[in-house]
C-alpha cells in the first residue's frame, strides 16, 4: 500500500525484522554487530543497540558479551511477526488504536463513542494479532532472493 492514508505500526517493527532476517542468514557465518545491522539497515546505531536489547529480553536473540555478536535463541520459523512486534514495542502500550482521550460528555456522540467504538477497535486488533501470529521470521527469509 503505497500513499494514501494508512495505518502505521511503528517503524522499529520492520527494523527488527530487518535484524533477525540479518542475523538468520549471517549470524553462524559472521559476528552480525550493531554496527553491521547499522549499515544494513542505514540507521543511528544506538537504535539497533536498542532493539537487540529488546530482542534479547524478550528471548528472541542472544547477544555475545564483550565485542557482540548476536544470534537466534529459536528457530527462524518459532518467531512470528507478533513476537517481534511485542519485543521492540511497535504498537502503542493501550493498544493498536490511540483513542483521544477527552470526548466531551455533555456531547451525545462524545458521551457514548468508547461504548460504541472499544469493542469494534479490540476486535480489529485481535485480528491482526492473530494474522501476525501465523507469520514467521523464516516466511521472510525464505521469501528474500539473495544470492
Amino acid at each position: 500500500m503505497a500513499g494514501g492514508n494508512r495505518l502505521q505500526i511503528s517503524s522499529r517493527f520492520t527494523i527488527a525484522v530487518h535484524m533477525l532476517a540479518y542475523i538468520s542468514m549471517y549470524g553462524e557465518k559472521e559476528k552480525v554487530t550493531s554496527e553491521i545491522l547499522s549499515g544494513s539497515i542505514q540507521v543511528n546505531p544506538v537504535i539497533i543497540r536498542r532493539l537487540l536489547s529488546r530482542m534479547k529480553t524478550a528471548g528472541l536473540i542472544t547477544v555475545a558479551r564483550g565485542s557482540g555478536g548476536a544470534l537466534l535463541a529459536k528457530k527462524e520459523g518459532e518467531i512470528t511477526f507478533l513476537d517481534i512486534c511485542r519485543a521492540v514495542d511497535a504498537v502503542h502500550a493501550d493498544g493498536l488504536f490511540h483513542f483521544h482521550e477527552h470526548p466531551n460528555p455533555r456531547c451525545p456522540v462524545g458521551l457514548s463513542i468508547h461504548q460504541a467504538l472499544d469493542g469494534k477497535l479490540a476486535q480489529v486488533q485481535q485480528a491482526m494479532e492473530k494474522e501476525m501470529g501465523m507469520i514467521s521470521l523464516a516466511d521472510v527469509v525464505h521469501g528474500m532472493q539473495i544470492k
